[in-house]
């Protein structure tokens, strides 16, 4: 582990649940892991993670059992025991691999996750290039302790109709207020080219921000990708979705590099209460 390293750390995150949140992970991974570079995918959805479902893993070790280990013996502890890790290749030359952190196996698993020990767990994999976070729905300690620690937040919603929309505004008004930077928030509109009654541009208006990037709708090469417990470059190579999930992940590493990255981003240095003050005052 080279010392004084940093990963690129990538929050999935909405206020919305089944909007694509692990699909976008799962890919956005696989893409940054495509160009060669070093990737840990970490599923802290804690209860109802499907990263490993999707993806068919069977690991043999969980975030639970990693703090456990930690608590019991942290000067022995490594972190690399605890990750499972994923390959796969199309026999045409295509092929990637990244690791992954699984969630716990049962949900009272899921209630004994301590926030400090997942903080430390995340800068423990700082010899990976990218950390790719996939997180629930929710304002929880959990979230704000992993928003606080991303390099980028990819703000992920579905732009349907009204309930959507409010959410979504709700959501990131909540971000700008917790005072995160607004160039650490990336506002990212899945299945864009759905049948609609809301122009993407309106909501633009109405959050005074553009969309980052915008994923076009294919349900079917989901589909067929969550089938095959691939990625879609490999179920699906020629769908535009998979296209767009590798021109995302190449705003990551292709245009902009890591020095870059880290420069545009400030580092929160607030902590999470302190801002949970500021917020209601």
């Amino acid at each position: 582990m080279a010392e004084g390293r940093s990963s690129i750390v990538i929050s999935i995150f909405s206020t919305s649940s089944g909007i694509g949140k692990t699909i976008t992970a799962i890919n956005l991974a696989a893409g940054l892991a495509k160009e060669g570079y070093a990737v840990c995918l970490v599923d802290l959805d804690l209860q109802f993670g499907d990263i490993v479902n999707y993806l068919r893993l069977n690991p043999k070790h969980t975030i639970a059992d990693a703090q456990m280990s930690m608590q019991i013996n942290e000067k022995n502890f490594n972190v690399t025991d605890y990750l499972t890790d994923y390959y796969h290749e199309d026999g045409k030359g295509n092929s990637c691999k990244f690791s992954v952190l699984a969630p716990p196996r049962t949900i009272y698993d899921a209630y004994v996750i301590d926030v400090e020990f997942v903080e430390r767990m995340i800068r423990r994999l700082n010899y990976f290039d990218f950390v790719v976070l996939d997180l629930n729905a929710a304002f929880s300690a959990l979230n704000l302790a992993m928003l606080d620690m991303s390099t980028i937040i990819n703000f992920i919603g579905v732009i349907d109709f009204l309930p959507s929309v409010k959410n979504f505004k709700i959501g990131y008004d909540t971000l700008i207020r917790f005072e995160y930077e607004e160039s650490k928030i990336r506002l990212v509109e899945n299945r864009a080219d759905s049948q609609k009654l809301i122009d993407g541009r309106d909501v633009e208006r109405l959050l005074g921000e553009r969309f980052f990037h915008r994923l076009p709708n294919d349900f079917r090469s989901v589909s067929k990708s969550i089938n095959e417990g691939c990625p879609l470059m490999f179920a699906a190579p020629s769908s535009p979705l998979t296209k767009s999930f590798m021109d995302l992940a190449g705003e990551y590493t292709v245009r902009h590099d890591d020095e870059e990255i880290a420069a545009e981003v400030p580092v929160q240095n607030d902590g999470i209460f302190s801002r949970f003050f500021s917020m209601f005052s």
